[in-house]
């Protein structure tokens, strides 16, 4: 079976590294633009009385190398890298088809003349440029099932550091994205091998370069770059 991209992501996750680990973690905003080949506002009618959406999207900075010699095993952040699960009992991006899944907030359906459908979401986990194959509509009374088991997440959930952000940094990033990228970084954006306290880590995000150390459950910001 052949897939084209029908859309792409617009978000401000430039790079892999400090993309939140799951949709939802963190309240940042996107954009999801079609191609020009499906940019018919007749394909999005009835889209804007749903509050959610899902989004089928691919791991696209996978290096055919690592699509072709996947692993029936890897090892899942949430068990601090070091246990090994099933690959298809985890969300890991390395994956026999570089498929992903998430569930978004819709904010705005909006028609614009030179980009035809524009979706604005809530809490999209994807780098900026991934390319979507699908979007297909949440629909609470079949697709939630709050008595559902989570497997080894339900005695593994996130841990969350606390976060300094000294006020005249954070002051460098535009006030509607500030709660956004407190929840990205208070989510632990190193890989979970990384746990040296002196190691200074950097992430873009937006138009800025910030720089950060972690030392115990404290994440304190050193620097950012306005690029």
């Amino acid at each position: 079976m052949e897939i084209t991209p029908i859309a792409r992501i617009h978000s401000d996750f430039n790079t892999k590294f400090g993309i939140p680990r799951q949709s939802g973690l963190a309240h940042t905003t996107a954009e999801i633009i079609f191609e020009p080949g499906y940019r018919a506002a007749e394909a999005v009618r009835g889209l804007e009385g749903f509050s959610r959406i899902w989004i089928i999207w691919e791991f696209s900075e996978n290096t055919e190398k690592a699509k072709k010699n996947w692993s029936p095993t890897v090892r899942p952040p949430r068990l601090g890298g070091n246990i090994r699960m099933g690959v298809f009992a985890t969300r890991s991006p390395f994956r026999p088809n570089s498929l992903g899944l998430s569930c978004v907030e819709l904010n705005s359906v909006e028609i614009r003349k030179d980009l035809g459908p524009v979706l604005t979401v809530t809490g999209a986990d994807l780098m900026d440029g991934t390319p979507i194959y699908d979007i297909k509509p949440y629909i609470p009374s079949s697709d939630s099932f709050p008595d559902a088991q989570g497997g080894f997440t339900d005695s593994h959930p996130f841990s969350h550091l606390d976060v300094v952000f000294p006020e005249n940094l954070l002051r460098k990033i535009s006030e509607k994205k500030r709660v956004g990228l407190l929840e990205v970084l208070a989510e632990d954006p190193r890989p979970s091998y990384q746990k040296d306290p002196e190691r200074i880590y950097g992430i873009s995000f937006d138009h800025a370069d910030i720089r950060f150390r972690v030392e115990g459950r404290t994440l304190t910001v050193l620097e950012v770059n306005v690029k």
